[in-house]
């Protein structure tokens, strides 16, 4: 087997995961930079709160959760956004106290700030999780935040899943489209951007 066969045959897997991950959910359109503090802002994270993100192409609001504090988990079915989004957690730079470590008390607590104030993420961390693993397969009854920016066609079916297993007070931000028979609490929305609908269960 040559170069060129294996550069073919990985080519062939990652458009193969691509497909899946479009049938399953959505095709990999990133949520916009700009829209990012938007997102924050809706979401209003409290450290440690578990959010997830339901389909998280390159991770950009897994980062941006985690750096809030929140216990961040992103799922992805795409092998090149999985493997992307590993890349961007292993370049990205999360602060001390995002990671819980401001509360930690006592001499212990001190020397762990001072020996690592400011790291690189690890794969695999405390607070930033990435799955390779269909996000339909996963309870969600331990979320506080959940964010999603899929096909309207799956919403019906994901509402259905909300509704099972999302706890009272569960935040769900929805990017781009409304899910039909809930009542946003708020929708961000300015010129020349897309609407954020803010649900609360």
């Amino acid at each position: 087997m040559n170069f060129v066969d294996i550069f073919y045959y990985i080519f062939i897997v990652l458009l193969f995961s691509a497909g899946y991950a479009c049938w399953k959910g959505a095709p990999w359109v990133p949520t916009r930079k700009n829209d990012v503090e938007r997102f924050l802002k809706l979401a209003d994270i409290k450290p440690g709160q578990k959010f997830y993100d339901l389909g998280c192409g390159d991770g950009r609001l897994v980062i941006a959760a985690a750096k809030m504090g929140a216990d961040a988990t992103g799922f992805e079915l795409s092998l090149a956004q999985y493997l992307h989004t590993k890349i961007n957690i292993l370049l990205s730079v999360i602060p001390a106290p995002a990671r819980g470590w401001s509360a930690l008390g006592g001499k212990a607590g001190i020397q762990r700030k001072m020996q690592r104030p400011w790291i690189p993420n690890q794969v695999g961390n405390d607070i930033i999780k990435i799955k390779f693993q269909d996000f339909w397969n996963v309870n969600l009854s331990d979320a506080n935040i959940v964010y999603l920016f899929l096909m309207q066609g799956v919403y019906p079916k994901l509402k259905t899943k909300f509704e099972k297993e999302l706890k009272p007070g569960t935040k769900v931000i929805v990017y781009a489209w409304p899910i039909e028979g809930w009542t946003p609490i708020k929708i961000d929305q300015s010129s020349n951007s897309l609407p954020i609908y803010l649900y609360q269960r």
